[in-house]
């Protein structure tokens, strides 16, 4: 007997081959063909054989669409659901952006029986507060069963009141107390897990800190696990890892994963796993009819002209824009100041698919540069927790042989990273690769004064990086002064409004210092 096991992960709401972005436009991915190409593999199989296809989380938040019905059409949030049943999923994992819109949001936009949970815990009634822990599938004779699992990371992103009343358990811990309930019954144990790797995949050994964000390693050394199905990082996985087969199919359905399975007699004869690119295969015509009716109303909202600022906010060289800063930094620097009232603040250009702003800018500009749901929070922070943030993104370049500057290949491998390299705006600082790591951050003044390494500063960032992501450990909730909460694209719509005809000169507030020249491969 056959059993086949498809999945998808980080869908982030590319429903549909379109990453809204005018003029460029990139078609090659989208749930539309994934689920062809699931279907595809599906119709490989004999009538006695089983399938089950796995959603593996982050499908409900990240583009322009999704954003969409949170903030205009929350009418249409049984969108979601629909779409799973279109897509013929047999279990729906929770993934960390899931919670982005709030718990309640997300409550209503899964309320499918096919959601499998072991690991959040509703603190009022101590069981999972959305869906099942797991799963048994069946087939004839033979029994596959699914443990649901999710990074347990997930409060050091989200604000308190997204996440209310939820207990994270160490999904390790969590898969351990149901093997022992779910293996005896089934034939073929499958884990699946909104997580990833924070160990190379052959050595085991960690591949930089480890927080516990990423246990997809630990989770494979578990005994009485057949397989095991990731996600969060974005990489393209398909392999065996201690004696059991995983994927991870990349991002916004960019890959399908798949493993193949062989039982006699209900023993496990052979298994492999792979994963199928899907940008050679048609878009499915169910979805694309389902999501038409708010497909021109999105288009509209999003080319709604907000104001001008001028020719300089292109980024054409990302490298060089984080070596130098840019005005599209400084800009959204900017709003987070004037909202958050402080004269300090910092942010990141989050990836190399952010261009930055035409002359022209329509609310589709804005929401395809900044694509995160997050909100203003001003921390108070001494000069020294500012000199240490500063330092822990100055971990972000690297020197080759020749002295050329580079990036540090642990913010490209496993996961890219550029989003945990933050560019200051209100002081001026310098980075001197001359320096060993952690010693390279020097000359910062405020206000043309050297910071003061012992007084507290007012610093404006965004809810994600506030409650510490990214190694940022100053980053404390304690220290919150105040939230803005109001997503920050809408302040940056609402800036743009007030300021129609907005100029912002270069920045020149930070040097990086200490080596030859640019590294013609910067990744390192």
């Amino acid at each position: 007997m056959q059993v086949k096991i498809l999945s998808t992960s980080d869908i982030h709401g590319y429903f549909n081959a379109d990453d809204f972005r005018r003029p460029l436009k990139n078609h090659g991915f989208g749930l539309t063909r994934a689920v062809e190409a699931m279907q595809k593999e599906a119709d490989q199989l004999g009538i006695n054989d089983l399938i089950i296809r796995i959603d593996n989380g982050d499908f409900i938040q990240g583009s322009p669409l999704t954003n969409y019905l949170e903030k205009k059409e929350p009418q249409f949030l049984p969108l979601y659901d629909d779409l799973a049943k279109l897509a013929r999923y047999d279990v729906r994992i929770i993934g960390n952006h899931e919670f982005n819109y709030g718990r309640d949001y997300l409550e209503r936009a899964l309320q499918a029986n096919n959601v499998l949970n072991a690991n959040i815990i509703d603190q009022a009634t101590q069981k999972p507060f959305i869906g099942q822990p797991y799963q048994i599938f069946s087939k004839g004779k033979v029994k596959v069963g699914v443990i649901g699992l999710t990074t347990k990371f997930i409060p050091n992103w989200e604000p308190l009141k997204n996440i209310q009343g939820l207990i994270f358990e160490d999904p390790v811990l969590i898969a351990q107390k149901y093997i022992k309930i779910v293996q005896p019954q089934v034939d073929l144990l499958i884990l699946a897990y909104h997580g990833g790797f924070e160990r190379d995949l052959e050595t085991g050994e960690a591949l930089g800190h480890v927080t516990g964000e990423n246990q997809g390693y630990e989770l494979s050394q578990l005994s009485g696990v057949d397989a095991l199905v990731t996600g969060h990082q974005h990489r393209l996985i398909a392999q065996q890892i201690n004696g059991l087969v995983a994927t991870q199919p990349g991002y916004r359905g960019e890959a399908i994963g798949v493993m193949d399975f062989t039982l006699n007699a209900g023993q496990l004869q052979t298994s492999r796993a792979r994963l199928i690119a899907t940008k050679s295969f048609p878009e499915e015509p169910r979805i694309l009819t389902q999501i038409q009716p708010l497909q021109s109303k999105i288009n509209q909202w999003l080319d709604q002209p907000i104001g001008r600022v001028g020719l300089n906010m292109k980024i054409i060289n990302h490298h060089l824009a984080r070596i130098e800063s840019h005005p599209f930094v400084a800009f959204v620097n900017q709003v987070q100041m004037k909202f958050g009232k402080t004269q300090i603040a910092n942010t990141a250009i989050f990836n190399n698919e952010v261009r930055g702003l035409p002359n022209c800018v329509t609310r589709r500009d804005i929401m395809t540069n900044y694509l995160y749901p997050n909100i203003v929070v001003v921390e108070s922070l001494t000069g020294q927790e500012i000199v240490d943030a500063i330092e822990v993104s100055a971990r972000y370049f690297q020197l080759n042989r020749a002295l050329e500057l580079g990036v540090n290949h642990h913010f490209m491998r496993p996961k890219v990273q550029h989003y945990n390299y933050d560019l200051w705006s209100g002081i001026e600082y310098t980075i001197d690769m001359r320096q060993p790591m952690n010693q390279r951050v020097k000359d910062v003044f405020f206000q043309g004064r050297p910071l003061q390494l012992e007084r507290h500063y007012e610093v404006a960032l965004n809810s994600y990086r506030a409650n510490g992501a990214g190694n940022f450990k100053m980053y404390q909730a304690n220290k919150i002064v105040r939230e803005v909460p109001v997503e920050i694209t809408d302040l940056m719509a609402d800036y743009l409004e007030a300021y129609p005809d907005l100029e912002i000169n270069p920045p020149h507030n930070i040097k990086v210092i200490g080596y030859q020249k640019l590294s013609s491969k910067p990744d390192g």
